[in-house]
């Protein structure tokens, strides 16, 4: 196993999710500030578009270089930089949406749930929705618990989401229609959140070996970690704050990308917003990205 350093790229932000590499520069949803960010390899960084206000929404590109960001809708990032709405994704559920992933193949997959995670309500389990290339919107997968991010192989035939409650990511079989089956576990035992997929078909999650998760006053504040399939831990990124997400990207597709700060628990959430403390760090993997996003 190797320990990994990373160094920070880019700092004094608020919460930082959703990171993407997209036309040479990594783009993320900059929680608290509604805005979507982009910053190249020197750490110079650009508003490219406003955000919904709130926490709790990702981004993804349409093949034809669509920019999707979720929330309370599915919207499109229209060339004014207004946002409206897109697709039908309301016939499948009334509550909004958290991650998205867009396939090789243009279909859009997206997840979320129907209770107040920052209102302390009793979690329930979430969903996974499909919106087809052609425009159709339904449900493909139920049960999720607490719905986070998701990976598809190179190939379109797996989808691999984070399970965050339940510690584990879970895979899916995606058939020719963009169906989901053969429901399985790929790893547990992790603290898993926005995630990325490499050449050797391992995926960058996130370690429940932390404070946040075990309250050892000796365990990192966050920590990054590189898994097989069946939870074997290759690499390991310890950091001074919690981990959000990351992404592969970069020239040759090796940079990692992550995103941290401050978690001080969801009735803390302004306070921590306010001191921003959010990051980009970066750090050079074994293997190039791959698949979607």
């Amino acid at each position: 196993m190797t320990t990994i350093e990373p160094r920070v790229l880019l700092d004094g932000l608020a919460y930082v999710e959703s990171p993407r590499w997209h036309d040479g520069r990594l783009w993320f949803a900059h929680w608290g500030a509604e805005e979507i960010i982009a910053v190249d390899l020197d750490g110079n960084a650009e508003v490219m578009g406003q955000g919904p206000p709130g926490l709790g929404w990702s981004i993804d590109w349409l093949p034809d270089g669509t920019l999707l960001i979720t929330g309370p809708d599915l919207q499109v990032h229209d060339a004014d930089g207004s946002l409206t709405s897109y697709g039908d994704t309301a016939r499948v559920a009334d509550h909004g949406w958290n991650e998205i992933v867009v396939d090789g193949r243009g279909n859009t997959y997206l997840n979320g749930f129907d209770f107040d995670f920052l209102g302390g309500q009793a979690p329930e389990p979430g969903i996974i929705a499909l919106l087809t290339a052609e425009g159709e919107a339904r449900q493909v997968a139920c049960d999720i618990d607490f719905p986070n991010g998701m990976v598809i192989t190179p190939d379109n035939s797996t989808l691999v989401i984070s399970e965050s409650f339940a510690g584990r990511l879970t895979a899916f079989d995606i058939d020719e229609h963009g169906d989901l089956s053969n429901r399985r576990v790929w790893a547990d035992g992790l603290g898993p959140d926005s995630i990325t997929m490499d050449a050797e078909g391992c995926i960058w999650t996130h370690s429940a070996d932390t404070f946040t998760h075990t309250d050892d006053p000796d365990a990192p504040q966050g920590e990054v970690v590189r898994v097989r399939e069946g939870g074997e831990v290759l690499d390991r990124i310890p950091m001074d704050r919690a981990g959000f997400g990351n992404a592969l990207g970069g020239p040759d597709g090796t940079t990692l990308f992550m995103v941290a700060a401050d978690w001080r628990g969801p009735d803390k959430v302004d306070e921590a917003l306010a001191d921003r403390t959010g990051q980009v760090l970066v750090a050079e993997a074994p293997a190039p990205g791959v698949g979607w996003p």
